[in-house]
């Protein structure tokens, strides 16, 4: 099968359409390498089954943990302990939807990959824009990427190192940063944007998505972001959900159009809050935002179905399993059912989430001229490597394989990662000519 029939096949097959240019998301992935890597998981882990990806050996013998399965850097930000309960924010992984039990050096490659992706978007972004002051901007050079993907690796190892020598826990986390960090602004925006934070009612996830102007409080009505519900489905989800959730549920819309891996599969917002709320736009402080979102298999169990038992649990159920090992503090809304012949993630939406992308750590003076880009990668590895050392609490065997295995093998690994971007390229360029050729038929 060439390249391009590999392609077609993996993306109809994972997301259930029979022909490609059916969906917005392939679209959304043809027009940039980095949201390409973003949208295709299952296609890398094809390339690993079929060994077109060469790693040493010895990297597989660290011993499995629970993983990301879709580790790149749009999936770390900051985000609000506890979901929308606690109030100390951290920065650290932020996507838990393709997690399962694997090897940890796929979550390393990835991420290396989506380094060099990154770089080639925000220059793609910097080119198109008509924003003198953007163009004008440094950015991050080809060289730096490599030290960045050695940064984010050393911190790695160095993370597992101190947890072996007992200078580190599982429990610790990155939750400050000075004003030279290039983290530093992103996390004061989701520190103002926490519960009673200067920005909660303006900014936060809960203050964006819901309508103040007229009571009683609700979604907003946006055809681009959401979709009201006919009466009865909109009452069996209050009738199936309200169990899982920890108050009454207020309002529930469809949401649109969100994500990129994930694009197409549906997912519900419930408002939840105390029925007072919902006639007092000062009491909002009291609700918060459940996603019911539709789960489907892991990318890495699609080529690798015999690494762990605990895999065999539904999509959903692994989901809340590995989220529940890797975060410090987990959501206190998080949950699995079973409605309507499928499988659903609950949790609830963080009010301080705020990401990443690519042009705030590849572009400007301090990303590229003052050693944020470094920062940043350093950050990564770190938070990377408490989430994995989670998966067992008991020991640090995986810590100190880690150390063994992985330090003579760094070049190698970023070198791999470095080659497999150019694929990722070459197979954006494929998936645009799908998209041709399905216009044309």
């Amino acid at each position: 099968m060439n390249r391009s029939a590999q392609i077609q096949t993996i993306l109809t097959k994972i997301d259930g359409v029979q022909t490609i240019g059916t969906l917005q998301k392939h679209v959304k992935m043809a027009s940039s390498p980095f949201l390409f890597l973003r949208g295709s998981a299952a296609l890398m882990y094809s390339d690993f089954a079929q060994n077109a990806i060469s790693l040493p050996a010895p990297l597989f013998e660290i011993p499995l943990t629970c993983i990301l399965g879709d580790c790149h850097t749009a999936n770390f930000g900051f985000i609000s302990e506890e979901g929308s309960h606690g109030d100390t924010i951290i920065f650290t992984p932020n996507d838990f939807d393709d997690a399962c039990v694997g090897h940890a050096v796929w979550d390393l490659f990835r991420f290396i990959t989506s380094l060099y992706l990154a770089r080639h978007h925000a220059a793609e972004q910097q080119m198109n824009s008509d924003d003198i002051k953007i163009r004008q901007k440094p950015l991050v050079n080809k060289e730096q990427v490599y030290e960045g993907a050695h940064a984010f690796l050393q911190s790695y190892l160095q993370t597992c190192q101190d947890s072996v020598d007992d200078k580190l826990t599982t429990q610790s986390a990155l939750s400050s940063f000075d004003n030279e960090h290039i983290l530093h602004k992103r996390w004061q925006k989701a520190l103002q944007r926490k519960a009673g934070g200067a920005a909660f009612k303006t900014t936060s996830t809960l203050a964006k998505e819901l309508d103040f102007a007229t009571l009683p409080l609700a979604f907003k009505e946006d055809e681009q972001r959401f979709r009201r519900l006919n009466p009865q489905v909109y009452n069996d989800l209050i009738d199936t959900f309200s169990p899982y959730a920890d108050d009454e549920i207020l309002d529930v819309v469809e949401r649109l159009s969100a994500g990129t891996g994930s694009h197409n599969l549906t997912r519900y917002y419930l408002l939840v809050g105390p029925q007072s709320a919902k006639m007092c736009e000062q009491a909002f402080h009291l609700c918060h935002i459940v996603e019911v979102k539709q789960q489907r298999l892991a990318a890495p169990l699609h080529y690798f179905t015999d690494l762990s038992p605990i895999n065999r649990l539904n999509a959903a159920h692994l989901t809340v399993n590995c989220q529940r090992k890797m975060q410090r503090r987990p959501d206190i809304v998080l949950d699995d059912v079973y409605w309507q012949d499928k499988h659903w993630l609950v949790r609830s939406r963080h009010h301080a989430r705020v990401g990443c992308d690519p042009e705030d750590f590849m572009l400007g003076k301090r990303a590229a001229l003052k050693n944020g880009f470094i920062q940043y990668a350093t950050s990564c590895g770190h938070t990377l490597a408490l989430a994995h050392m989670r998966g067992d609490r008991r020991s640090t065997l995986f810590q100190q394989a880690c150390v063994e295995k992985l330090k003579p093998h760094l070049d190698e690994l970023i070198t791999a990662a470095q080659r497999y971007a150019i694929v990722v390229q070459a197979d954006q360029e494929l998936l645009q000519a799908l998209l041709r050729d399905s216009q044309t038929q």
